[in-house]
């Protein structure tokens, strides 16, 4: 059965697409710890992101890192917090987070609740920049 990013990946699920190439879809986290909180997946379902191919290992961290640059320059923030946790969906991904201090990447806090249209113009405020 496909995994709930695999279902967003092939449009079945609705998202706030970010980027996305052969092998990887980035998207506005729809529970967000900051605004412009990135979830970056490989298209790919491996439920581990240390059981990915070494190469796809690889090519994850240089496309989140163009996403990430984009989501740092679309949202103020002292730097962009990477997580990996992939406890919550059985499909390898990566948490892009807007930081300025250690505590804004901390999973207990209470997520933003944002309406549509605030989601789809951060996501357009990111796109600008990449």
């Amino acid at each position: 059965m496909a995994t709930l990013f695999t279902k967003i990946i092939n449009s079945e699920i609705p998202s706030y697409k970010i980027a996305e190439d052969e092998n990887f879809y980035a998207f506005l986290d729809v529970y967000p710890l900051a605004k412009g909180h990135t979830l970056v997946v490989p298209k790919k379902e491996v439920d581990y992101i240390f059981d990915l191919e070494p190469e796809l290992l690889s090519q994850i961290n240089i496309f989140a890192q163009k996403v990430a640059k984009a989501v740092e320059k679309a949202v103020p923030c002292k730097r962009i917090g990477v997580a990996v946790i992939g406890l919550e969906v059985p499909h390898a991904h990566m948490h892009l987070i807007p930081i300025n201090e250690i505590s804004d990447i901390d999973f207990s806090r209470p997520k933003l609740k944002l309406p549509d249209s605030e989601f789809k113009q951060i996501a357009a405020d990111i796109i600008k920049y990449l």
